[in-house]
């Protein structure tokens, strides 16, 4: 059977064949969910010339994705306990991370590409069993670069990230750096974006809406670093809760009226069996998938979903990978996350196209409020009014996302970026970041611009001063002032006409001083260096020649956080000034 590639299908695979010419660096794809990653990599397998590996973390996946490259008769081979094979012979392989893991002698070949089906699991961690399976996919890479190491290495996956870990790849091809740490991919090589392929017709409209009946308040719970909850807790939570779960799946059978198929996504086991409770009142068919579901009956109830013969499917964390049931167009979410990822994956469960399928109602009554268009993950949010603001370089000219407040117009009022993620092309056209910084120390010793956090210069290696440290020392002496800076003035000095005064506050009302002689060389080098390199959040950088220039501006001055002086005869004097803190002490304004 031939098939025909849709064209964003077939750009994803002339991208990865243009980087592995080029590059044997690892490489990402994001597809949305239901956009046919199989068919990329049926496609990528068919072009391999030796022998390749791929990988899932599900035996559904594995079937899945070998199913889809033996319909287009090609023949491939399974490595799966669960799945009661272990075929190595053929040029392609599907497999399980579980069961090719703990065999890495039966992997001894030569392969030349390893393709990772929903790559970003690599990046889980904090678990035994996480950790477990993140060491399994090393391994097994491990295994195979002993006889090629310039083994490929290929991900897949709809959601690029991992809540308390970030984006799973340091370099996008639209030019821009993701992280500066070690990730588990280097290049993400092609992006489909969802909101694309809605437009386009390849995936149905989700409709996302509020609960408009009360629903569950999950504010009161502690989530971990990959936005999960302890069980014991939401149990406890949702005992409170059981006339709103009841109200919820009233309210869910109605709106089902006239809908194909529905998932619910229950919190937890005991939440799953009340609603499964609920629902048989109401006479509806249903079935439930928990964990410890056996393999046997959860394929039953797979298979009897898929053929309608089941309307309400409600399940706990084990249906948001690796399941394919294209009818489905209305998705109740009854369980806590603060995971991007895990919401975005579910939301996808209902955005594959189907026969007599118009839209996806997404209803989401534990109040996660995401946005699934435009996913912000690549720093933790660092406060409750946050949100993405767009912020240019003004050196490269690249627009940054970074987290930031906006006034009632839509006018940026702050923002939290510290550097520019833009990257250009060096005249051995390798990739070089921007050096740009919003935020930054200055070396003392050669004044070149470091992080916030540095604690040795870049450039020098010198050793920078520890704000905390400089805090603790100047709180000891008798003679020192440490002002928590809530707000600067700035004013023209009546008894110098190139004198600008610059008074600091603090919360409870007390107040330093400093000028600035605009008249003299250093004096103004010195404010430059300061405040002009900050002069509007470090957006727009200048240098300010005269008092008056100054003056007109002021209120786009940004003030520093702590300011120490030292007792005189008769005045304090400025000694020192910490911008862009962050550290263990609280600012102004901060609760303690």
């Amino acid at each position: 059977m031939a098939y025909q590639l849709r064209p964003y299908q077939q750009q994803a695979v002339e991208a990865t064949l243009k980087h592995f010419r080029a590059s044997d660096d690892s490489a990402v794809i994001v597809l949305p969910t239901g956009s046919g990653k199989s068919l990329v990599i049926s496609e990528l397998a068919r072009l391999a010339r030796h022998k390749i590996l791929v990988l899932a973390h599900v035996k559904e996946l594995v079937e899945q994705n070998h199913q889809k490259y033996q319909s287009y008769d090609l023949v491939a081979g399974i490595y799966s306990a669960g799945l009661g094979k272990k075929q190595l012979d053929h040029q392609v392989t599907f497999a399980s991370i579980q069961s090719a893991a703990p065999n890495l002698a039966d992997f001894s070949e030569y392969y030349s590409l390893v393709i990772i089906d929903e790559c970003h699991r690599i990046g889980i961690s904090n678990t035994d069993d996480k950790n477990k399976a993140q060491n399994q996919y090393q391994q097994i890479i491990s295994q195979l670069k002993k006889r090629n190491n310039k083994l490929k290495v290929l991900g897949l996956t709809a959601t690029p990230y991992r809540m308390g870990i970030g984006w799973i790849y340091q370099r996008h091809y639209y030019g821009f750096i993701r992280s500066d740490l070690p990730t588990p991919f280097v290049d993400c090589i092609f992006d489909m974006p969802l909101g694309l392929m809605i437009k386009q017709g390849y995936l149905t409209t989700p409709n996302l809406i509020d609960a408009t009946i009360a629903h569950y308040d999950f504010a009161s719970l502690q989530s971990n670093k990959l936005g999960s909850y302890q069980a014991g807790e939401v149990n406890s939570l949702l005992t409170k809760y059981h006339r709103v779960t009841k109200a919820i799946i009233e309210q869910v059978v109605e709106l089902a009226h006239d809908r194909l198929g529905v998932m619910i996504f229950a919190a937890t086991t005991d939440h799953a069996r009340e609603i499964i409770g609920y629902l048989a009142q109401h006479q509806q068919s249903h079935a439930m998938i928990l964990g410890d579901t056996p393999n046997k009956d959860r394929d039953q109830i797979i298979n009897d979903y898929k053929a309608q013969k089941i309307k309400f499917l409600v399940n706990v964390a084990v249906l948001t990978t690796g399941f394919d049931a294209p009818h489905v167009d209305f998705i109740a979410l009854l369980r806590p996350t603060q995971s991007l990822s895990l919401f975005q994956q579910i939301v996808g469960r209902g955005l594959r196209l189907s026969p007599g399928k118009t839209d996806c109602l997404i209803i989401d009554y534990a109040g996660s409020g995401f946005d699934i268009y435009s996913p912000e993950v690549g720093s933790e949010k660092p406060s409750s009014d946050s949100v993405p603001v767009l912020v240019n370089c003004p050196i490269c000219q690249f627009g940054n996302t970074f987290w930031g407040k906006v006034d009632e117009g839509g006018d940026i009022i702050e923002h939290y970026g510290r550097r520019c993620w833009g990257y250009e092309l060096d005249e051995q056209q390798q990739k070089i970041r921007c050096d740009y910084r919003f935020r930054f120390k200055e070396c003392s010793q050669c004044g070149a611009e470091n992080d916030i956090a540095a604690r040795k210069c870049l450039s020098c290696d010198h050793a920078i001063i520890d704000p905390d440290q400089l805090l603790k020392n100047a709180l000891k002496l008798k003679d020192a002032l440490v002002l928590r800076c809530s707000g600067m003035l700035m004013i023209a000095d009546p008894k110098n006409d190139k004198r600008l005064k610059i008074t600091y506050f603090d919360e409870d009302g007390c107040e330093v001083a400093e000028s600035f002689n605009f008249g003299h060389q250093g004096s103004r080098q010195a404010f430059n260096t300061q405040f002009g390199r900050r002069f509007n959040q470090g957006n727009q950088p200048q240098q300010f020649n005269d008092r008056e220039m100054v003056l007109t501006q002021a209120a786009l001055f940004v003030a520093p956080d702590f300011v120490i002086a030292r007792k005189q005869k008769h005045y304090w004097q400025i000694k020192q000034k910490i911008f862009d803190y962050q550290g263990s002490f609280r600012k102004a304004n901060q609760l303690g």
